[in-house]
């Protein structure tokens, strides 16, 4: 065959492809991503594009304010900006619980979950409505201190507003990225590059990442541009897309996502295979390693290939450790219902940010839990805010070998729900942040579950008396290696002495924003001289915190490695250098704030002390 052939083969084939494309315009031209695109075909609108500011905050995984007040808290994302374009560190902006990696370096850090997908990046959230449903143009999100954090935009097709909710809930990613370093602190207007959906909105998501951050990112607003008719495309939309000529592929490899469970997981329609290469020649076990590192998706792409395949990728073994976090857009009742006959061994399980909206029925958890509960060392159900008393009822009746358990900003579960967590007699750690655990609920749970080693009490602001709880942890919970009462409003230095007198292998407390503690009752120092284990002491926005109390950590917490002292105005620059000439494992020093604590003095400890990260926030 002359040479010239394979050519021509190959010219008609792309030949046939650029026709195939252009008599599919009309249908491809909706789903087009590439803003350049978009923007060079779309015809004149037929109305003017809409701005609208959040008109309210609907969710979130996080703040570093109060419950009871608007100070850095979430709710100062409604509205128009209260900051910006100033940059620095204001109370009437959005800030989150975290940033960097330092809560992954302390006593109280989790083990990651394996198989989760490289392009899911997101550790906190915020949802956002907005008066009037519109198809988006742009968003804006105005960043007034450490930018960077926002990693993925979402829209849902559902309204906030509307009376019933439609039969599918669908989000759709505007954009998502890595997250990235930014340079600069200073305030700046973000407004990526989004992709044009075919649904109007009034409901964004803002996912992030601080693992990068040098400090809280503050967010001070959220604009949503958009029209109120869907944007109509020219016929130029026929022209073919060079860089788009792969995305059939791409479309095809997407819908095999979480929602197609059902029909990826169904044994039927596989072809008949002689033999299954040199699959059969291959251990059983080597095999299953290999399957080991794929995420669920592609175990449900693989599982479709052969019935060899197909008995690998439903073998319990793959299911040990399970995150649907990643997927929380996509499971519902149907998922579950199908994973559930392959998680029969789960040990791991994370549900976390999953089934608001009704995309999970009561029934169906507690079906799930039922088959897949016996075996379960590890619950997160952190942002779960479809979970009930009768789930944490099944919980505590089908997972008797829980040891960790994560419900963190679960805000709707009822007060007495709680007490079903006291028959889990074999936890470690359970995370409470920002529920509504009364007091009594607590104290039975304290009582009961004697082998807890990490808690978390920050902001659940319907305990009455810190005092008492912090007696019965003395006295019952004697393993405690770590303790948050982040923002906990009335225990004194009462509960402090309980606290260091019952509990000496604490590591990692926090008591920042507490305050009800006074330095002059000597309550800082008791626990200075009661724990020497202490590695991370966060007294946030403690003003009593003095050179004395300094000084005690220098002579008996050597191990400490996380300091943070924002807000005190009786640190001199004098006992901090003994703190850090006497801490040689120490990090994180947090002196923001700090009125004898100035940017000279800060320069100088840098200078003298390269290894420790000096924290000094501004407002400009």
């Amino acid at each position: 065959m002359s040479p010239a052939f394979p050519m021509l083969t190959v010219l008609s084939m792309f030949y046939y492809i650029c026709l195939r494309r252009q008599a599919r315009t009309a249908t491809r031209g909706e789903q087009m991503t590439n803003r350049r695109a978009i923007e060079s075909n779309r015809t004149l609108p037929i109305d003017v594009e809409l701005v609208q500011y959040a008109k309210e905050v609907l969710d979130f995984s996080s703040h570093y304010g109060s419950e009871n007040s608007m100070s850095y808290t979430m709710w100062n994302l409604a509205g128009t900006p209260n900051v910006y374009p100033s940059s620095g560190d204001f109370t009437q902006t959005a800030v989150f619980r975290t940033y960097g990696t330092w809560w992954e370096m302390c006593p109280s850090s989790r083990a990651h979950f394996t198989r989760t997908p490289p392009d899911f990046h997101s550790q906190d959230y915020v949802e956002l409505a907005f008066e009037e449903q519109v198809y988006p143009t742009a968003i804006r999100v105005l960043e007034t201190y450490h930018p960077g954090a926002v990693v993925r935009i979402l829209a849902c097709s559902a309204s906030p507003y509307s009376q019933n909710l439609p039969a599918e809930v669908r989000w759709e990613t505007l954009w998502s990225e890595p997250p990235s370093k930014v340079n600069s602190p200073q305030a700046r207007q973000f407004m990526p590059s989004i992709k044009q959906i075919n649904f109007p909105t009034n409901l964004i998501r803002l996912e992030m990442n601080s693992s990068l951050l040098d400090y809280y990112t503050e967010l001070d607003a959220v604009v949503l541009h958009g029209l109120r008719e869907r944007p109509v495309l020219s016929r130029n939309t026929s022209l073919i897309d060079m860089n788009d000529l792969g995305d059939d592929e791409d479309e095809e490899r997407n819908n095999c996502t979480m929602d197609s469970l059902n029909k990826q997981f169904s044994a039927a329609g596989f072809r008949e295979w002689t033999t299954n290469g040199y699959f059969d020649k291959l251990p059983y076990e080597l095999i299953q390693l290999i399957l080991s590192h794929l995420t669920v998706p592609d175990l449900c792409r693989l599982s479709q290939t052969s019935k060899l395949l197909y008995q690998h990728c439903c073998d319990p073994l793959q299911y040990i450790h399970l995150s649907l976090q990643p997927y929380w857009a996509r499971i519902n009742d149907t998922a579950l219902e199908h994973l559930q006959s392959r998680c029969i061994l789960v040990q791991w399980l994370n549900l976390s940010w999953t089934g608001n909206r009704g995309t999970i029925s009561l029934s169906a958890f507690s079906r799930f839990m039922k088959v897949c509960g016996s075996e379960l060392v590890r619950l997160e159900l952190s942002c779960g805010h479809f979970l009930n008393e009768a789930c944490l009822e099944v919980i505590a009746e089908a997972c008797l070998n829980l040891q960790e358990l994560n419900l963190s900003s679960c805000d709707k579960l009822p007060p007495q729900a709680f007490n079903h967590i006291s028959k889990l007699h074999n936890l470690t750690r359970l995370i409470l942040y920002r529920t509504k655990v009364e007091q009594t609920a607590l104290l039975s749970i304290l009582n009961f579950c004697s082998e807890l080693q990490h808690l978390s009490l920050g902001s659940c602001v319907m305990i009455e008396d810190y005092d008492t709880v912090a007696s019965m942890m003395g006295a019952k919970c004697k393993k405690l290696r770590t303790l948050d009462l982040w923002r906990c409003k009335n225990i004194t230095e009462n509960g402090i002495a309980e606290l260091a007198t019952g509990c000496p292998l604490l590591e990692e407390l926090d008591l920042g924003w507490c305050p009800t503690l006074q330095s002059s009752t000597g309550c800082f120092a008791k626990l200075a001289s009661k724990l020497p284990n202490l590695q991370k002491l966060f007294l946030t926005a403690n003003r009593s915190v003095c050179d004395s109390d300094i000084e005690e950590l220098a002579a008996n917490c050597t191990s400490l490695r996380q300091l943070d002292i924002l807000g005190t105005r009786m640190v001199s620059p004098a006992s901090l250098r003994k703190l850090l000439e006497s801490c040689k494992e120490l990090s994180l020093l947090d002196v923001s704030f700090c009125s004898q604590i100035d940017n000279r003095v800060v320069l100088e400890l840098n200078a003298n002390f390269p290894n420790v990260l000096i924290k000094k926030s501004f407002t400009q």
